[in-house]
């Protein structure tokens, strides 16, 4: 990909500026037009890869989503492609929408972009097409979602068919019956639930803020924007310490190969002025990951964004990946909406969390602990809230970072008997450098862990109740794959060399000491923080600081002395 030459005057971290941005979206368009049909209507992506929704709603996604871009990038000529097969789609080459379908999910970023560029491509096409296309998109009206971030899709189609006057009374329940289902997953402190259940993850962002603050801030509805504006900004001061110094996102969570889609919540705190990052920020951090994924083969010798994460990997798919789905990174560039002249763009580059200081920040609707440190730009997010077991093993790990990937051997684990998993989880609670939770592993043992941290270093405490004495026990601490970047776990209490153990008679306890850095020569673990164990507390001494205990308890945690919640 063809880039400007970096500007590292208004740009000294990344070097990206817009022009940077264009390029990009203008080299990723290029690439994706000769792999559209005749008529416009699919764009099918080499590869020998199906989605399980099959080779024709694949084509379908890479229409919708590269749509998406050029809506962005308000690229009148690509318009006028995509209107040709807008045309042809919805005179019969698209398949409906139906119930929990995926054309329900392409319908979305369809009426997006329409709406997004009503002058440029809507009001330019024929009353046959328009009416076409809108009864197409009703459907989506009707259609059942799943009950997660689906249920936006027909919000967002609504907003677009009631904007047009299309059926509006169907349109606005679509409309309100989606708004109002969201509400019983929001959990408070600007974080979102992907449905029942506790699955958060980079989907907080990327749909569960994106669709109803676009909604609001298009409808320019005031009580809406303030509502979900509020959530937004408040989210964003959380979100921004989810970026790594090299701008890396956080590995956690599904759809992984959506890349930098993760920057979307940045760039929407801007367009709508419901953010609390200053400008220049804002553009650090959505500039940082666009870098980090283009430098490191995101796009192929063909100017194809490959299914993965940096290049082709086949650890971070889904069922429902498919060749185009990783062109839903289109998203990343809803900054492009900001005039250039807007200060996101004009201001200089300013530090992100990272760069400005080491930081342990407990989160308290995940129930996350976010520990990073300056010196080698690493987030490391210890999981003491968030599951969903379709996944495995993107929620249910300890542990995860900007440099790290989840392993098939079951990194950041408690091993009880034969048994790496980890169901059931349940919050007990964060605090000033801890987090805690419960879960269930080993045929029904239940396992309580605690971490504490100060910069890289950890401290984990794990207490393994209802198991039979004499049951084997193994804890495992960071994969570390990338360069430059060391794992440790050090053995405490209850393990050995090799970091197993064995239950006793009653609970069991088991406690170690980790730690991922890119420090060339880090200070010795054992001179920073001294564990010992005595009836059943731990007590946590971190180098020039008072003495912290744990108590595990049947009832749960709670962590006093100093630098503690009490």
């Amino acid at each position: 990909m063809h880039l400007p030459p970096p500007d590292h005057t208004l740009s000294p971290r990344t070097g990206y500026t817009r022009a940077h941005w264009e390029s990009a979206a203008d080299s990723l368009l290029a690439a994706v037009e000769p792999y559209a049909t005749e008529d416009r209507a699919f764009y099918h992506l080499p590869g020998d890869r199906q989605s399980w929704s099959g080779r024709v709603s694949d084509g379908l996604e890479g229409y919708a989503r590269t749509l998406l871009l050029a809506a962005f990038r308000r690229d009148e000529s690509a318009l006028e492609r995509y209107a040709d097969g807008l045309a042809a789609g919805v005179s019969g080459a698209w398949p409906r929408i139906g119930d929990r379908s995926q054309p329900l999910v392409e319908a979305a970023s369809i009426a997006l972009a329409l709406r997004l560029t009503r002058p440029l491509l809507w009001d330019r096409l024929d009353d046959g097409v328009r009416q076409r296309a809108a009864d197409w998109l009703g459907d989506a009206l009707t259609a059942e979602p799943w009950p997660c971030n689906w249920e936006l899709f027909p919000v967002t189609v609504g907003g677009f068919l009631y904007a047009i006057d299309h059926e509006p009374d169907t349109a606005r329940k679509a409309v309100d019956r989606g708004l109002e289902r969201i509400e019983q997953w929001y959990v408070g402190d600007g974080w979102y639930t992907d449905g029942a259940g506790r699955a958060f993850d980079y989907y907080n962002g990327w749909a569960m803020h994106l669709y109803p603050v676009l909604h609001a801030w298009l409808d320019d509805d005031p009580r809406l924007l303030e509502l979900y504006g509020g959530r937004l900004s408040r989210h964003l001061t959380d979100y921004a310490r989810l970026f790594g110094g090299d701008g890396a996102p956080m590995r956690q969570g599904r759809s992984l190969t959506y890349r930098f889609a993760t920057t979307v919540p940045l760039w929407l705190g801007a367009l709508t002025g419901h953010t609390p990052l200053p400008p220049g920020e804002t553009r650090r951090l959505a500039s940082g990951a666009l870098r980090y994924f283009l430098q490191r083969g995101a796009v192929d010798e063909r100017g194809l964004l490959s299914l993965g994460w940096h290049g082709p990997d086949p650890d971070v798919l889904q069922g429902y990946s498919g060749p185009a789905s990783p062109y839903w990174a289109s998203k990343g560039f809803l900054g492009l909406l900001l005039p250039p002249e807007h200060e996101v763009w004009t201001a200089v580059e300013e530090p992100g969390p990272v760069e400005r200081t080491d930081a342990v920040t407990p989160l308290s609707a995940p129930n996350w602990l976010l520990q990073s440190t300056r010196s080698d730009g690493v987030v490391r997010l210890h999981n003491h809230g968030s599951e969903d077991v379709r996944y495995d093993p993107f929620y249910t790990r300890l542990a995860y970072s900007t440099v790290t990937a989840p392993s098939s051997s079951y990194d950041n684990s408690v091993v009880v008997g034969d048994d790496p998993g980890r169901t059931g989880i349940e919050p007990l609670g964060v605090g000033d450098g801890w987090a805690a939770s419960r879960h269930i592993s080993g045929g029904g043992a239940r396992v309580t862990s605690v971490v504490l941290a100060r910069g890289a270093a950890e401290v984990r405490v794990h207490r393994v109740a209802g198991t039979d004495p004499g049951t084997p026990v193994r804890v495992t601490g960071w994969a570390a794959a990338e360069d430059g970047v060391r794992a440790e776990l050090v053995p405490v209490a209850g393990l050995d060399e090799a970091l197993t153990g064995v239950t006793g008679d009653g609970d069991s306890l088991f406690v170690a000491l980790a730690r991922l850095t890119g420090e060339a020569d880090p200070v010795p673990l054992e001179d920073l923080v001294s564990v010992r164990t005595q009836d059943g507390i731990v007590h946590v001494r971190w180098s020039g600081e008072s003495e912290v205990r744990v108590h595990l308890t049947s009832d749960g945690v709670r962590v006093t002395g100093a630098a503690s919640d009490g």
